[in-house]
């Protein structure tokens, strides 16, 4: 028996915006206190390779998949598959193609399925956890994690259970019923209930199991998952499910496809310090807090960068300015370079009906930031005015961007940091620390740091039409599509 970690990597974070954008969301931040990885790195060393656990498949979207492997890289983990879900079908499509993957390479593979971007604090008792869980779906058993609640969180689904299982003990139930999120006075009832937990969103599932019931359930996730993988294309390190297949699913929760319905629901019981981040309020009870309950993060955690007066219950989270605040309390305040948040706390949850406003206009402050993540590292806009924009470009060592041209732009390039090496249409050159470079519009070129340090450039683009769809590519080692300019 082989056990397969699914991490499911296609959530956009919206309520922790304009920290979270859809273009960099939160799996993507280092949010948890004192560690320096990312949501995402975290998930993915939280079950390690070895002793009968294999690499993990991750499925993302199209957009994310650079960001996953680096992330993947740099903490030193090995993927099984990167797969790219062509269009997002919610959660049963892509955990029904995970299963399809498992079992080809094990038929008695066990899934643990797990979302990229959620905290807990005690990784020993989740592993711990997991063991059990796997020796429950051997039995037949769909299993799902219930979290002891310790508010009563209206933002949560809520699983009640019922019998324990014969030969578990107290340790794993049967599921009596499935509530979505609850009213205010519900949510109330339910953490007086000890009968009733979160739905954590994690699962331990017997391949083989799962992929019956929802054959049982709904045929038609099954059968668009099979098109899609048997149809799939490999692209670099990534796996491609067909566009038209995977389309052809329902987009449907593993909650509302199976788990619901089904007879064969297991739930464990877990008290591991399990946070989903789903706010700024839940990320501000990760935080420690000062003689008056307010927490400060990013920036904000730094030597006076961050000043209460008079102030309580707040929480802060700064990129570049100092904040202060006056007579204020149980405020959220999320300052980033181009957008600022301010909110009550108890309103954090309708953050994601800003973004939905945002998305409504022409603004892209819900998309991406000012710093603006590729393959070869990132650039980062430093100012923008009337036919002319500053940036600064961070080529990582053995980055190459495309060969390109733009119609309606000239570039000049400072090396600030590094050597960089630039071909203009058949000539290549070293340019170094404090030399430049002038390209002008409609001429061909490239940018490559064949160095071992990080090479940062000064761009200035000087042009009537300054969008970064003026870009024609003739040679990409990454293989981007000519629309792919977000």
């Amino acid at each position: 028996m082989t056990v397969v970690p699914v991490i499911l990597s296609g959530g956009a974070g919206t309520r922790l915006w304009p920290l979270s954008r859809a273009l960099y969301p939160k799996q993507f931040l280092k949010l948890i206190p004192n560690d320096e990885r990312s949501l995402l790195q975290t998930t993915l060393m939280r079950l390690p390779e070895g002793d009968g656990i294999a690499a993990p498949i991750v499925l993302c979207n199209n957009d994310h998949r650079f960001l996953v492997a680096e992330s993947a890289q740099d903490c030193g983990v090995a993927t099984g598959a990167i797969v790219l879900e062509p269009t997002a079908r919610n959660t049963a499509p892509a955990i029904a193609t995970a299963a399809l993957w498992a079992r080809a390479v094990d038929p008695e593979a066990v899934l643990v399925v797990m979302p990229s971007d959620h905290v807990i604090a005690d990784e020993e008792g989740f592993r711990a956890a997991v063991k059990r869980a796997i020796a429950v779906a051997q039995t037949g058993r769909l299993v799902m994690f219930g979290i002891t609640p310790n508010q009563p969180h209206t933002g949560y689904g809520y699983v009640r259970q019922d019998e324990p299982l014969e030969g578990f003990g107290d340790t794993a139930f049967a599921v009596a019923k499935f509530t979505e999120k609850p009213d205010a006075e519900t949510a109330e009832a339910y953490l007086k209930d000890p009968h009733y937990f979160w739905n954590s969103g994690i699962f331990v599932l017997h391949a083989k199991t799962f992929l019956a019931e929802l054959e049982r359930l709904q045929p038609q996730i099954v059968r668009a998952a099979k098109g899609a993988l048997g149809n799939a294309q490999t692209d670099l390190d990534f796996l491609r499910l067909d566009e038209k297949r995977f389309a052809e699913s329902p987009s449907i929760s593993i909650d509302h496809a199976v788990m619901e319905h089904t007879d064969k629901a297991a739930m464990l019981p877990l008290d591991i310090g399990w946070s989903d981040v789903g706010s700024w309020s839940a990320l501000a009870e990760l935080g420690e807090t000062d003689e008056r309950g307010n927490v400060v993060a990013g920036l904000a955690a730094e030597p006076s960068q961050a000043f209460f007066e008079d102030s309580s219950n707040c929480y802060v989270y700064s990129t570049r300015s100092l904040v202060s605040t006056i007579g204020l309390n149980d405020m959220v305040i999320v300052e980033t370079p181009d957008a600022l948040l301010v909110s009550h706390k108890s309103r954090t949850q309708d953050v994601g009906k800003l973004v939905e406003r945002l998305r409504s206009g022409d603004s892209r402050h819900h998309e991406q930031h000012l710093r603006n993540h590729r393959p070869w590292g990132f650039f980062e806009q430093l100012n923008l005015g009337d036919r002319f924009q500053v940036k600064l470009l961070h080529i990582k060592p053995g980055g190459t961007l495309s060969m390109q041209m733009h119609h309606h732009r000239s570039e000049h390039w400072v090396v600030v940091s590094g050597t960089a090496m630039v071909t203009v249409g058949d000539n290549q050159k070293f340019v170094h620390e404090n030399e430049s470079i002038y390209i002008t519009a409609t001429q061909w070129h490239r940018l490559a740091n064949p160095g071992k340090v990080p090479l940062e450039i000064i761009e200035v683009q000087l042009g009537s039409y300054l969008g970064e769809d003026d870009i024609i590519r003739e040679d990409d080692i990454y293989n981007r599509r000519q629309d792919e300019t977000k």
